[in-house]
């Protein structure tokens, strides 16, 4: 997955204000580069099934397959899709952290018939 930085030298139609492009282009390259690739290879299969699902998918060996649309289509799609890949890695990221905190912390052991229980992790009583 790459970024092209390109993009941020073109000049919306509607000349408003739009900080995130303001931001955008006061990164570096290697920045948005990195930032860009930092999806992993679950997500980049996400989002590419979405996309073919939102334009269709017939086999390529079958049909030949041509996709006409206009700019502001064009950009609906591609806003879908970066929507998308936000919403999935911050998914994936509470995923990892729910992962690690489950994996960090010790389970309470049930007492067994006949053994003492363990009150350590109740509130004492006042």
């Amino acid at each position: 997955m790459v970024f092209n930085p390109d993009f941020l030298s073109s000049q919306p139609e509607d000349e408003q204000a739009n900080p995130l492009l303001n931001y955008l282009q006061h990164q570096s390259p290697d920045v948005l580069s990195r930032v860009a690739k930092s999806a992993s290879p679950e997500i980049q299969q996400i989002i590419s099934q979405n996309v073919q699902g939102l334009v269709g998918m017939l086999p390529s060996e079958n049909f030949n397959v041509q996709i006409t649309t206009d700019r502001e289509n064009l950009a609906g799609l591609l806003a879908s899709a970066m929507m998308t890949g936000y919403f999935l890695r911050q998914m994936e990221q509470r995923m990892e952290l729910e992962t690690a905190l489950i994996d960090s912390v010790p389970l309470r052991r049930e007492p067994r018939h006949g053994e003492k229980s363990d009150n350590s992790g109740k509130r004492p009583e006042q």
